[in-house]
């Protein structure tokens, strides 16, 4: 499974358009929110935090995809980078893998 973390939501269309470029036709995307923000803003303890968390976006959208290629997710890696900037810098987003043992519910030939 494919799951990218955008921290930056006005880049979701063509993030997703980049997920189809990559041959990736499908995908599930959740409204998210990070930690940081969490804690700053309903944590009183955190209080503090919010003139640190000053200029961070509060939201992000959580996209995820069951891809069985390695080089579809290389791919789309890549076209990420290109919308959002190199994402081993803070704020981009995050982008990584986990493996799926078991899979129903997707029709054939399809991600």
């Amino acid at each position: 499974m494919l799951v990218f973390v955008l921290n930056k939501e006005e880049f979701l269309e063509d993030v997703l358009e980049a997920f189809v470029e990559a041959g990736i036709p499908g995908a599930t995307i959740l409204d998210s929110e990070g930690m940081g923000r969490f804690l700053t803003y309903e944590v009183p303890l955190f209080a503090d935090f919010k003139e640190f968390m000053r200029g961070n976006k509060p939201y992000n959208k959580t996209i995820f995809s069951v891809v069985d290629d390695e080089e579809k997710v290389k791919k789309v890696e890549k076209l990420i980078e290109k919308i959002c900037g190199d994402l081993s810098e803070p704020g981009t987003g995050i982008l990584f893998t986990i493996p799926v043992d078991y899979v129903r519910g997707l029709k054939k030939g399809e991600e």
